[in-house]
């Protein structure tokens, strides 16, 4: 058996920084995230192209996501209970595909924030009164970089360094890279392999 698995190594997410966007409300869905018609395919390859499709219909070009001082960011700030409703893998698979690669918000959704951290998608929590400044800051200078630094749970931007909170287990997988299952498993192939070559019903006698 040996030699049958291998495969990518682990990553460790320690530090994300790139250009944030804004989107403002509270209790924002997976369903507004990525509506449920947009679904029904074999892969998430296309994902983001649907990302928020009713929100920037009903706002006619005027949705963040739309506003070109906005193209390209990376770090998504948004409000409180940001990914509630149904659990949907698609909802984090369509944002990551649009390009955001982290989240900064009041709070998220705890199923969502775990298909976030599947994905090596970063999440961090701020209080009320540092989110609104954070959002402030970016809307008033959307070309700054924010910076997040995964082990000190800090988000850093032109408004000032923010001590923010992420969940102690989510917090290791990301820094030693076991948010990637797969890589975790490859890894330990050759462990695997060996119990494998132990059991009868997997020898075949």
């Amino acid at each position: 058996m040996a030699g049958r698995m291998a495969g990518r190594k682990r990553v460790e997410i320690e530090h994300i920084e790139g250009r944030g966007c804004v989107i403002r409300g509270d209790d924002i869905d997976t369903d507004r995230i990525i509506p449920a018609r947009f679904m029904k395919v074999v892969t998430f390859d296309d994902m983001g192209l649907h990302l928020f499709e009713d929100a920037r219909k009903a706002a006619k070009g005027k949705h963040p996501l739309d506003d070109e001082s906005f193209a390209g960011a990376e770090i998504l700030v948004v409000g409180r209970n940001f990914g509630c409703g149904s659990s949907r893998e698609h909802a984090p698979q369509a944002l990551m595909r649009f390009g955001f690669l982290a989240f900064v918000g009041e709070s998220f959704a705890e199923i969502f924030a775990g298909n976030c951290t599947s994905l090596g998608l970063v999440c961090v929590a701020l209080d009320e009164a540092e989110i609104e400044e954070l959002r402030g800051s970016i809307e008033l200078d959307p070309s700054q970089n924010i910076a997040i630094d995964v082990a000190a749970q800090t988000v850093t931007s032109r408004a000032g360094v923010m001590q923010g909170s992420i969940p102690d287990g989510t917090r290791g997988q990301l820094l030693e890279g076991r948010w990637d299952a797969t890589a975790v498993l490859l890894e330990a192939g050759e462990a695997i392999e060996r119990r494998a070559d132990q059991l009868s019903y997997v020898r075949g006698y």
